[in-house]
C-alpha cells in the first residue's frame, strides 16, 4: 500500500502540553482544593491549569516558533493526567469544559497552530458510565459486553482483592473496554470522528497495541481518513514498529528509538545509567554506535513514514532529557539543534526550553514557571534559533539524509536535495576535536559553506572535505554557499 504523509506534518514543531500544568487563567472559575501552583507536584493533586490560561499563552508558542501542539488527556476525568476518562465527548470542567476548548482551537488555527489530542481507547475508568452501570447493575446491566468480567460482584475498589475483571496492567482504575463488541468498537469510532469534526488535526494513541481486536486499527484509520485526509494519527509504540507503518494503521509512531539514541550519544558520560525511563535501560553511545543506530532508524521505513516520526527528547512518561544529563543544558541544546536536524517532526516538552528539570513521575510533570526570572533565557533563545533554522531551511525538512562522520564522541550529518546540501556537526565529548567531513557527491570538492549559527563565517572545502575544529558540546551547522 502506498504510504502518504500528511505534507503539514513534514513542516510541524510539536510542543507537548501536560493540560494541567502548563496555564492557569485568573479568569476562569474553579474547584478551589487546589495544589499551590510552584508546588512539587503529587500523585493525586491538581494544579488547575486550563484552557482559558492556555489560550493566553498561544503567542508564546508563536514566538518560540511552535506550530503544532499534543495535549496529554483532556476530558473529564478524576485524574490529573486524565488518561482514567469518564465521558469522552466533554472536555474536563477544570480545563474549561468544551466551550473554552472551542475557543482555544479556533484561536490556535488563526495563528497557524494544529492540534492533536490524545485518545485512550485501550481503557476507561471506573467513573466511565458503562462501566458504572456495570458497578450498579451487574450483570443486569445491558452495557455487560463492553468490558470482560470473570466474576460478579465486581473487586473495584476492594483494596485487598486483585481486580476480577479485565484492566489496564490489573489496576482497577482502568477497566479495559472490550473492543471485540460491535457497540464498543463504533463507540470509539465515533469519538475519533467527533472531534475531528470539531477541528482537531491528529490524533495520539495510547498504548495502541493493547487492542488485539482484528481489523480495529485499519477499520480506524478508515474512518478518519475519511473525514480528515490529511489527519495525522500517531501511535505510541516504543520500539521498531514496521509492520505497523505500512499505510494501512497509523502514519508515524513516538520514536523512542530515536530519543534513546539521543541520550546514548549526547548525554554520554553526562548520563545516569541507573535511571530507567519509561522502563528501558540506557546505553551510552560513542559516534559509531550512533552512527550506526541513526542509519538503521532511516533504513527501518518507507522515507514517507520517516517524515512523519515523531521525535522527542522528553515526555510526560519519563524524566526530562536535562535531569538525565545532570543539568547540563549544553547537552540538551547539542540534541535540540540534531533534532531540529534530523527528519520528521520534532517535540519539544513544555518547559524544556526555559531550563525545566524533573525526574520520574510525577516530577517530570511540574508546572510551567511563568515567573521569567527562573527561566534561562540564553536556552531559550538557542530552542528559538534551532527552531527558526527549520523552518527556515526546506532541506532540514523534507531532504534526504546521510551519516558522513563518526569517530569517539563525533559525529556529522547532512540533509540534502537538488538545490541545498546543510552539513552539520557535533562534538558530544569533553575534549576539543577536529573534524575532516568527506562530501562525497553532495558538493563541489572545492565549494564554500556559510555558518549557519554564526553569520559571516565561511569553510572551503579542500580535495571534497570540510575541516574544522570543535570545542567539547559545541556544533557547527553549514550551507554550501553555491546553492
Amino acid at each position: 500500500m502506498t504510504i502518504q504523509t500528511p505534507e503539514w506534518i513534514k513542516d510541524a514543531i510539536f510542543y507537548q502540553i501536560f493540560p494541567d500544568r502548563f496555564a492557569s487563567s485568573r479568569h476562569l472559575t474553579k474547584p478551589t482544593n487546589l495544589e499551590a501552583w510552584d508546588a512539587p507536584p503529587t500523585e493525586r493533586g491538581f494544579k488547575g491549569g486550563d484552557f482559558v490560561g492556555m489560550t493566553e499563552r498561544l503567542d508564546y508558542l508563536v514566538d518560540l516558533g511552535v506550530n503544532a501542539i499534543y495535549f496529554n488527556p483532556i476530558f473529564q476525568s478524576t485524574a490529573n493526567h486524565r488518561y482514567h476518562t469518564h465521558d469522552y465527548y466533554r472536555v474536563d470542567p477544570v480545563l474549561g469544559g468544551n466551550r473554552h476548548f472551542k475557543a482555544f482551537l479556533g484561536s490556535a488555527h488563526a495563528r497557524g497552530i494544529r492540534v492533536m489530542l490524545d485518545g485512550v481507547f485501550n481503557h476507561a475508568s471506573r467513573g466511565f458510565l458503562q462501566f458504572n452501570h456495570l458497578l450498579e447493575n451487574g450483570e443486569h446491566s445491558p452495557y455487560l459486553d463492553w468490558f470482560i468480567v470473570e466474576k460478579f460482584p465486581l473487586h473495584a475498589y476492594a483494596r485487598k482483592k486483585s481486580p476480577n475483571y479485565a484492566c489496564w496492567w490489573d489496576n482497577p482504575e482502568l477497566p479495559k473496554l472490550n473492543t471485540d463488541s460491535a457497540q464498543v468498537r463504533e463507540f470509539l469510532y465515533d469519538v475519533a470522528v467527533y472531534w475531528l469534526e470539531q477541528g482537531i488535526d491528529a490524533w495520539r494513541l495510547d498504548v495502541p497495541l493493547e487492542i488485539e481486536t482484528p481489523g480495529f486499527w485499519e477499520e480506524f484509520r478508515r474512518r478518519v481518513k475519511s473525514v480528515r485526509a490529511d489527519a495525522y494519527i500517531l501511535a505510541e509504540i516504543w520500539d521498531d514498529a514496521l509492520e505497523w507503518l505500512q499505510g494501512e494503521h497509523f502514519d508515524a509512531v513516538m520514536n523512542y528509538n530515536f530519543n534513546r539514541a539521543c541520550y546514548g550519544f549526547f548525554g554520554n558520560t553526562a548520563l545516569d545509567t541507573t535511571c530507567e525511563p519509561g522502563g528501558f535501560a540506557i546505553e551510552t553511545l560513542d559516534g559509531p554506535e550512533f552512527s550506526d543506530e541513526i542509519d538503521r532508524q532511516l533504513r527501518l521505513y518507507d522515507w514517507e513514514a520517516t517524515l512523519g516520526q515523531y521525535n522527542l527528547l522528553s515526555s510526560h512518561d519519563e524524566p526530562r532529557f536535562l535531569t538525565l544529563v545532570g543539568g547540563d543544558t549544553r547537552r540538551l541544546r547539542l540534541a535540540t539543534l540534531f533534532q531540529m536536524i534530523f527528519p520528521g517532526p520534532p517535540s519539544i516538552y513544555y518547559g524544556d526550553e526555559i531550563g525545566m528539570e524533573g525526574g520520574d513521575d510525577p516530577d517530570c510533570r511540574r508546572a510551567f514557571p511563568w515567573d521569567e526570572a527562573r527561566w534561562d533565557h540564553e536556552l531559550r533563545a538557542d530552542f528559538k534559533r534551532f527552531i527558526g533554522l527549520r523552518h527556515e531551511h526546506t532541506v532540514l525538512r523534507r531532504g534526504r539524509y546521510a551519516s558522513l562522520h563518526a569517530e569517539g564522541q563525533t559525529y556529522a550529518c547532512a540533509r540534502f536535495d537538488e538545490e541545498s546540501t546543510i552539513v552539520a556537526a557535533f562534538n558530544a565529548g569533553a575534549a576539543p576535536a577536529e573534524f575532516s567531513v568527506p562530501l562525497g557527491n553532495l558538493a563541489a570538492a572545492d565549494a564554500v559553506f556559510r555558518d549557519l549559527l554564526e553569520p559571516g563565517r565561511e569553510v572551503r572545502a579542500i580535495d571534497g572535505r570540510v575541516t574544522f575544529a570543535l570545542p567539547p558540546l559545541e556544533a557547527r551547522v553549514l550551507k554550501c554557499a553555491a546553492h
